[in-house]
């Protein structure tokens, strides 16, 4: 059960939430998996009336600043849909990998259950967690300037396409 959880009362609010890897084993950085969470956030913005604010991928999690009709439902179908072609992708690459994420139940269990969520209600608190967003690659040594991370909303090439913060109320 997750640590924390997003109500259904504000399940339609603007939050932070940082999707993790069980066992923050780094996952994404080869076998175009970094493209499978573009893809299904893509989706999601088509499909399922998900605003993205921010967001960067990193090698075992993601950043994100959404708001949604359905926060809940955003996460878990966005978390079903990834395990799906994360399993298809490992399957095909490295299926020794495979046994690192078996769950309780014999399936197999990609992400962890708490995606830390915090409700942001002010645009200091929005603000400070796009620029911990955008940094995030930078802090960790992977590019020099924000701007160069290819999967950041901090990229003017990104193929996400992020809302302006200035909704944010």
């Amino acid at each position: 059960m997750p640590i924390n959880r997003i109500s259904k009362e504000c399940s339609h609010a603007f939050y932070f939430i940082t999707p993790t890897i069980r066992n923050w084993y780094y996952i994404f950085d080869r076998h175009d998996r970094w493209q499978i969470l573009a893809d299904s956030l893509v989706y999601c913005q088509k499909s399922k009336g998900l605003e993205i604010y921010s967001y960067v991928f990193m090698m075992n999690h993601l950043h994100l600043i959404v708001r949604s009709p359905d926060v809940c439902g955003f996460i878990r179908d966005f978390k079903r849909y990834t395990t799906r072609r994360l399993l298809e992708n490992i399957r095909k690459h490295e299926p020794n990998v495979l046994e690192m994420f078996v769950g309780d139940d014999r399936g197999y269990r990609f992400w962890k259950e708490d995606n830390q969520p915090r409700i942001i209600e002010r645009d200091k608190f929005a603000r400070q967690k796009m620029n911990y967003i955008h940094n995030n690659p930078v802090e960790k040594g992977y590019v020099d300037r924000a701007e160069y991370w290819k999967w950041s909303s901090a990229n003017p090439r990104s193929e996400i396409k992020v809302m302006n913060m200035c909704l944010i109320r």
